[in-house]
């Protein structure tokens, strides 16, 4: 991680659709709660959904898992698309941004973004280079920077210290992908299609969760309980929002 640090995006719908229409997303596109994964429930999720985020707390699981995809990447994955739009996360606190720039980036056939926008061009001068130029080149873009500084309103407060970590999943060329800046390159997850790919996200999301750290919440000086997983994971969709 390099020594640039940005602002880290916090897992608030308000705040980062305010980020994503400063850099020239169009207001019918955004991002939404997703409040339960429960599979009956993910109906009220606004529709279509192209990407799921999953902002979760960095822990010693989370890291073997990393160490175990950074194997499979090194000796290369026969089903990974080259076509998919991948980059690494070197800014500290930026794991929220490249989120978000993956989940643009790899839909951006459906969200009609104006010429001017300042996320296309981002997108457009770096899609063909390697995943390490792309994050080197997003260093020098300023006005993406203001952008994540202008969401915030005039009195919000936001931390500066940033422990947990954003993914994003994705539907690509009829596979389930997860998109990690921490990675060497994309994770696939199996099959997926347009109709399934919210109850797949899900269940990836699950399996983050089950290997998430359990918490432990004093009540008082002589006891203690443990809070359930999933309760510091947070799933946000990527799509479509309500107006």
């Amino acid at each position: 991680m390099s020594s640039l640090e940005w602002l880290p995006v916090v897992s608030d719908p308000d705040v980062m659709n305010r980020f994503l229409e400063k850099v020239g997303v169009p207001k019918q596109w955004g991002i939404s709660d997703i409040v339960s994964l429960d599979e009956e429930l993910l109906n009220s999720v606004p529709k279509p959904v192209y990407a799921v985020l999953l902002l979760f707390p960095i822990s010693e699981d989370d890291y073997e898992y990393c160490m175990e995809q950074e194997q499979i990447a090194r000796y290369g994955h026969p089903e990974l698309d080259r076509d998919i739009y991948f980059m690494h996360q070197t800014i500290t606190n930026g794991c929220g941004v490249v989120a978000l720039i993956h989940a643009i980036a790899n839909n951006i056939e459906h969200l009609d973004l104006p010429s001017d926008s300042i996320i296309k061009r981002f997108i457009d001068e770096t899609r063909r280079i390697s995943p390490q130029y792309k994050a080197e080149v997003l260093k020098t873009k300023r006005d993406i920077c203001l952008a994540l500084k202008g969401s915030y309103e005039d009195g919000e407060s936001f931390g500066t210290k940033c422990e947990y970590h954003y993914i994003t999943l994705i539907h690509f060329n009829s596979k389930l992908y997860e998109l990690d800046g921490r990675k060497l390159a994309p994770v696939v997850h199996g099959p997926t299609s347009n109709e399934t790919f919210l109850k797949d996200a899900a269940r990836v999301c699950k399996e983050y969760m089950e290997r998430g750290p359990m918490v432990i919440s004093r009540t008082n000086r002589r006891s203690r309980t443990f809070e359930p997983r999933n309760i510091r994971f947070t799933a946000l969709a990527f799509g479509a929002v309500s107006m």
